[in-house]
C-alpha cells in the first residue's frame, strides 16, 4: 500500500471517528429527555458528555488545519449545541452581581452521618461553618441526631431555633419559623425527601430537601472487595455486570423519585427552593425533571467549575440548589470542608 493510500485510509478513519463522536454527543445532549427505565443506553451517554466534548474539541482544529470546511461542521455543530450544558459545570461569573444587601442564605450538605464519630466534633465544626457563612436555612442529608452521648440538635438549635425532621436522615434547620414538615416517601429505600414551609419576615416559601437513590457503585465495589478478602475470586466480566446492573437500576429508581418530587414541586402554590443530593449529573433525566421550570442557582450566579463530590478522580456536581423564577439568586458557591464525601453548597437569595 502506497503512502497516498495510507494517508487516505487514515483520513477516512478520522472522518468516521469524528462523525461518531458528533452523533454520540448529540444523543448525549438529548439523553436527559429519555427516562432511563425505557432508554438506558441513550440516558447513559449523559455521563460521558465531557469526554465526548473533548473529543469534538480535538477534531475541530484538525479539520480547521486541513481546511476541510464541510467536515469542520461535524464537530462544530455538537460543540455549539453543548453551550447550555457547559453552563451547568462552568460559569464565568460575569453576570452575577451581588448587591451587598441582606438576603436569605441557603445551604445544603450531605454530611455522611457526621462520619458516625462519637465526640460531636464534626457536627459542631459544621455548625461553626454555617454560622461563619451566615446561613439562614440549612438542609442536611444523611443526618445523624446522636454523636456518642451528644444530641446534635441541642447545640444546632442555639443558632437555628427551628427544626423540621423528615424520614430517617433528613432535616431542615432554620432561623425563621417553619411549618409542619411533609415527608415524600420513596417506599422501600433508605432515601427520601421532605418539604416544609418557611415564613421569612412575612414572605412564605416552600423548602424541599431531597436525597435520591445512590448509584450503587461504591456499594458494589465494597461487596466485591469483601468477597476477594475471603479468598473468593471474582471475574472481571462479573464485576462489570454487577457495576452496570446496579448503576442502571439506580438510574431507573432515581428517575421515579425525581418524577415524584417534581409533582410535589409543581403542586406548590408558593415559591419553592429545592435543595439536596440528587446523586446525578447535570443534563441527566433526574436533573432536567427536578429542574422543570425552576432556576439552577449555579447557572444563575455561580463562578468557575463546580463539583460537589470530594476525593474523586472525576469531579462531578450532584448536589444542587434550585429555586422558583419569582426569586433571585445573588451568589452560589461551595466550601471545601472535609467532613464528608460531599462538599456543602451555599446560595444567597435576594429578599
Amino acid at each position: 500500500m502506497g503512502k497516498l493510500a495510507v494517508f487516505k485510509y487514515i483520513s477516512f478513519m478520522i472522518l468516521v471517528l469524528s462523525t461518531l463522536l458528533a452523533i454520540f454527543t448529540l444523543f448525549g445532549l438529548f439523553g436527559g429527555s429519555v427516562n432511563p427505565a425505557t432508554g438506558t443506553a441513550m440516558a447513559m451517554l449523559v455521563y460521558v458528555l465531557p469526554f465526548l466534548l473533548i473529543g469534538n474539541a480535538v477534531m475541530l482544529p484538525y479539520w480547521l488545519i486541513r481546511r476541510k470546511w464541510l467536515f469542520l461542521c461535524i464537530p462544530a455543530l455538537p460543540l455549539l449545541m453543548s453551550i447550555p450544558y457547559v453552563g451547568t459545570i462552568y460559569q464565568t461569573g460575569l453576570l452575577s452581581s451581588p448587591s451587598g444587601n441582606p438576603g436569605l442564605m441557603i445551604a445544603t450538605y450531605n454530611v455522611e452521618a457526621f462520619g458516625r464519630e462519637i465526640s460531636g466534633f464534626k457536627a459542631e465544626d459544621i455548625l461553626a461553618e454555617m454560622k461563619k457563612q451566615g446561613v439562614d436555612i440549612f438542609c442536611i442529608q444523611e443526618y445523624n441526631e446522636n454523636s456518642g452521648n451528644k444530641v446534635n440538635s441541642e447545640f444546632y438549635k442555639t443558632y437555628f431555633p427551628y427544626m423540621a425532621m423528615g424520614r430517617n436522615d433528613m432535616v431542615v434547620y432554620s432561623r425563621y419559623p417553619l411549618g409542619t414538615p411533609q415527608i415524600i416517601d420513596f417506599g422501600n429505600t433508605n432515601n427520601s425527601g421532605m418539604w416544609v414551609d418557611v415564613n421569612v419576615n412575612g414572605r412564605k416559601m416552600r423548602i424541599f430537601n431531597v436525597h435520591l437513590e445512590t448509584t450503587g457503585f461504591n456499594r458494589t465495589l465494597r461487596h466485591i472487595a469483601k468477597q476477594e478478602a475471603k479468598g473468593n475470586g471474582v471475574e472481571d466480566n462479573a464485576i462489570i455486570r454487577a457495576v452496570y446492573g446496579n448503576y442502571t437500576r439506580g438510574m431507573a429508581i432515581r428517575a421515579q423519585q425525581a418524577d415524584q418530587v417534581a409533582r410535589e414541586i409543581k403542586d406548590s402554590e408558593i415559591p419553592v427552593i429545592v435543595c439536596g443530593d440528587f446523586n446525578d449529573v447535570p443534563y441527566s433525566y433526574v436533573y432536567k425533571t427536578m429542574l422543570g421550570d425552576l432556576v439552577d442557582g449555579f447557572k444563575e450566579c455561580g463562578k468557575g467549575f463546580m463539583s460537589t463530590m470530594r476525593g474523586r478522580k472525576f469531579k462531578v456536581r450532584i448536589d444542587y440548589i434550585f429555586h422558583s423564577k419569582e426569586l433571585e439568586g445573588e451568589t452560589y458557591y461551595r466550601e471545601e470542608m472535609n467532613y464528608s464525601d460531599h462538599y456543602p453548597v451555599f446560595m444567597k437569595i435576594a429578599l
